[in-house]
């Protein structure tokens, strides 16, 4: 094989020529197919978080078919203030049938009050009784309540209270799958992480179900705090018997992606071929979404510019995720580091035309990445300027060799002295205490 050969082979842009799939993800997102991932809230949230974005870059028609699909869903609920918000921001724009329904929003604040009356009249009599499982239902109630008016940090209260009164394992798991929901859409993951941790000490409580979806929480923390290998491991873990059932949290083919990602971005070549690409229960997740499954198996294969293209064309879409939009940037830029160094690890020499052509980008740009990763220590090479080349830098194995030797030497030496003296210090002791 010559070496333009060997280059090529290894990531250039004459094999994805050979691979002609088609790469959908380019198309723009499918709203309406979107939202029917979810549920609940979190339906609510991730629709007027893409209607935000949209409007940052100018995109009206996306923006105003999300905030048309959030005022219809959120008049299903009781949630009147985030209706109102909804109205607000929709203007007028969307015609006389989603403006204000100021009807529909006094009848929903007034069977709201007379709810809450009733909770605190059957919570108090619950108090006055002493009835833990009752205190713990009409506490729970009141989350619930709270929750659906959109009262999140009252509702939390509300859930965290009921841990006193659970007399049951199930009790304690259902307190903490509720605190788990509402500390997410109030985006405290710290309250997340510590009630994954009392719902796992109740290991023999725990159904399949209810662990994935644990599983799924602490991925979302360990994402938020940017611990992106952590979060691979947790969203690997996560069993397919999870399906729809925590839609109002994230869909399967959020599992798919989060873990996909992280796990590019901080596994080694080893790892992502064993708790990846081999992993049986991922790859249901996986087939979901195809275009993350594909650049997985490009960038392990070392075709580079393939999963670039993946990755971009992925980007517009990730951008638009309420929980990933923060982290697509560095896990991108780390995923791109790393097919670098994969790319220039087997050879003494590459060319920086043939590479740059491999990442479709300029021999300019791509000498100043493979610069910032030289002066970083995690490329062992020089770059030629003048000629373009990249020469690997290979340890002098005989000099090598010879320093260790002497090295082990000195040490040797030193032992034996140290063993002498110690010697002679006992022999003298031992006199001294003949004498006495």
């Amino acid at each position: 094989m010559e070496p333009d050969d060997e280059i090529h082979a290894n990531g250039g842009a004459d094999v994805s020529n050979n691979r002609n799939r088609p790469i959908i993800s380019s198309e723009q997102l499918d709203i309406e197919a979107y939202a029917g991932l979810y549920t609940g809230r979190t339906k609510i949230t991730r629709l007027l978080f893409i209607a935000d974005r949209c409007g940052q870059n100018n995109n009206t028609a996306m923006k105003m078919e999300a905030l048309r699909m959030a005022y219809e869903e959120i008049k299903k609920g009781e949630n009147t203030q985030l209706f109102r918000d909804v109205v607000q921001k929709i203007d007028g724009r969307l015609g006389s049938n989603y403006g204000m329904d100021s009807a529909w929003c006094e009848m929903v604040d007034r069977r709201a009050d007379q709810r809450k009356e009733k909770l605190e009249n059957e919570l108090n009599a619950y108090r006055t009784n002493l009835i833990k499982e009752s205190i713990r239902m009409g506490y729970n109630d009141f989350g619930d309540y709270y929750y659906a008016h959109g009262y999140l940090a009252d509702a939390f209260k509300s859930y965290a209270r009921t841990r006193d009164y659970c007399t049951t394992s199930k009790h304690v798991i259902h307190t903490c799958m509720s605190a788990i929901l509402v500390s997410i859409e109030m985006g405290q993951f710290t309250h997340v992480t510590s009630y994954v941790s009392k719902a796992e000490q109740t290991a023999e409580a725990l159904e399949p179900p209810t662990v994935s979806k644990l599983r799924c929480a602490a991925g979302l923390a360990h994402l938020e705090a940017k611990k992106y290998k952590l979060a691979a491991r947790k969203f690997l873990e996560v069993s397919p018997e999870l399906g729809n059932s925590y839609n109002e949290v994230i869909a399967p083919q959020d599992v798919a992606t989060y873990g996909g990602l992280c796990a590019l971005a901080s596994f080694d070549r080893a790892e992502l071929k064993s708790k990846v690409i081999d992993n049986p229960n991922f790859r249901n997740f996986l087939e979901l979404v195809p275009e993350v499954r594909e650049l997985i198996h490009d960038f392990y294969s070392s075709h580079y510019a393939s999963c670039l293209d993946y990755l971009g064309n992925l980007k517009a879409n990730l951008m638009l995720d309420i929980h990933l939009h923060d982290h697509v940037q560095t896990l991108y830029d780390q995923i791109r580091n790393k097919a670098l160094i994969q790319y220039t690890h087997p050879f003494v020499s590459v060319d920086l035309h043939m590479m740059a052509n491999a990442f479709k980008t300029t021999v300019a740009g791509l000498g100043k990445e493979l610069e910032a990763l030289i002066a970083d220590n995690q490329i062992q090479a020089r770059i030629d300027s003048h000629n373009k080349i990249l020469y690997a830098r290979h340890a002098d194995q005989r000099n090598a060799t010879f320093q260790r030797v002497l090295q082990t030497g000195n040490e040797f030496d030193r032992d034996v002295r140290a063993m002498l003296l110690r010697a002679n210090l006992i022999k003298h002791e031992y006199k001294a205490s003949r004498k006495l």
